[in-house]
């Protein structure tokens, strides 16, 4: 229909002869994220130090369950879901709206559920529910009318909300940046999507030039009129858009983000302003990873992280152990490794036998590879301070869970596709 041909065949739910099944388990989709998980729980102990406290095993255990977990979804035709999908989407943003009621606060966010034997957060299952009920939307669909994107915006909007006023700004951005991609590869026109995006640069601009303002909305108004039918129409909604946006975002500003999110968001351009406050994270993270040199410290063996100088660092700053332990080799490895993952993630989506499959392929590409960059820049002090997790790294059940169900369901589909072409 768009990028991908249309669906020429049905299978079983569990199809009898798989010629594949026993390669699959040794695929590179299933061997790369188990080995990070495997990396990064040494790192978690290094950090923890006490093997009865540390988080460490319970991160592998987790890991090789995902791992046979993924295998296993790899059985199921993601045709055989669709139906799931929309209740799948529903229990999901209901799970999110119950976190203003019961949630776990921890740090000052109220991001997890507690059902007794065990805690999730919801909005890490939210990211996989949306790149699922986006491509069931965009299936078929090609975005050529203003009209055509009300419902896709309306599945990432109401979720996106819940999630931004937890508050949670790194998730709400992955949401945002996936629903980009996604739109892209349905053929949506690329002013369009650069439309969408620039709302952000318009709430920066708003904030701290607010009279460059004058000479911006224009631009979105070219934007709009070279790429539109109905070029008055569209180029004056765009315009009031970007103006509704930038009226909106001292709202958001003032009471969609907490006072250490704030300081994130200003200290990292320079994190010495404030040393031993919102700056302190990024400072010793720096440190860290500068003190690896070429080869690091060895594993285990970090003075830093043994001493834990950096909160967090078994989550969003794991990444910084890896550099004082292993040292720039060992960040390059495993970023190389990251950068094959998305590799055979977009060759899968691109090969994929339908409009659906490739959508949710590359939904999934998208979310890994936006936590990768944004996690790596906050680590080394490029970015601000998000709370986005790396994948398969950061300590996390229901991320590390969440992620090798996607893997699942990418293999399911990369079955399939051999299937078809053989």
């Amino acid at each position: 229909m768009f990028r991908r041909i249309s669906l020429l065949n049905k299978r079983g739910f569990f199809p009898k002869k798989d010629n594949f099944s026993r390669g699959f388990l040794f695929s590179p989709l299933l061997l790369i994220p188990l080995f990070l998980v495997i990396i990064s729980g040494l790192l978690i102990k290094s950090i923890q130090g006490d093997l009865i406290a540390s988080n460490y095993s319970s991160h592998i255990l987790t890991g090789f369950l995902g791992y046979f977990l993924a295998f296993f979804i790899s059985y199921i035709p993601l045709e055989r879901i669709r139906k799931y999908l929309i209740p799948f989407y529903f229990c999901t943003l209901i799970s999110l709206f119950l976190i203003y009621f019961f949630g776990i606060s921890v740090s000052g966010a109220q991001r997890w559920l507690n059902l007794g034997i065990f805690s999730f957060q919801p909005s890490e299952v939210a990211k996989l529910s949306t790149v699922l009920t986006l491509a069931l939307v965009l299936d078929k669909k090609i975005i050529s009318k203003i009209r055509d994107l009300i419902f896709p915006l309306i599945v990432v909007i109401v979720p996106w909300l819940l999630i931004f006023f937890q508050p949670d700004l790194g998730t709400s951005l992955v949401l945002l940046v996936l629903t980009g991609v996604m739109l892209y590869w349905s053929h949506m026109p690329i002013e369009w999507i650069l439309i969408l995006v620039f709302c952000i640069i318009t709430s920066i601009l708003y904030l701290t030039l607010p009279s460059l303002l004058i000479f911006w909305i224009p631009i979105i108004g070219y934007l709009a009129y070279r790429s539109s039918k109905n070029k008055i129409i569209f180029s004056a909604l765009s315009i009031s858009g970007h103006l509704f946006v930038a009226k909106l975002t001292p709202i958001l500003w003032q009471y969609g983000l907490k006072g250490y999110q704030k300081d994130r968001l200003v200290l990292f351009l320079d994190p010495n302003r404030d040393p031993l406050g919102g700056g302190y994270h990024l400072i010793q993270s720096q440190i860290a990873i500068g003190s690896g040199g070429l080869f690091g410290t060895g594993l285990l063996q970090g003075k830093l992280t043994n001493l834990q100088f950096i909160p967090e660092q078994h989550t969003d700053f794991i990444f910084s152990a890896l550099g004082e332990e292993l040292g720039f080799v060992g960040c390059i490895v495993v970023l190389f490794l990251f950068f094959f993952l998305i590799k055979k993630l977009i060759n899968t989506a691109t090969i994929a036998r339908s409009n659906f499959e490739s959508l949710i392929v590359i939904g999934i590409a998208s979310t890994f590879l936006f936590q990768i960059i944004i996690n790596l820049f906050m680590t080394i002090g490029l970015g601000p301070v998000t709370g986005i997790p790396l994948p398969f790294m950061s300590y996390g059940r229901t991320s590390l869970l969440t992620n090798f169900i996607s893997i699942g369901f990418v293999l399911s589909i990369l079955k399939r596709s051999r299937s078809l072409r053989n």
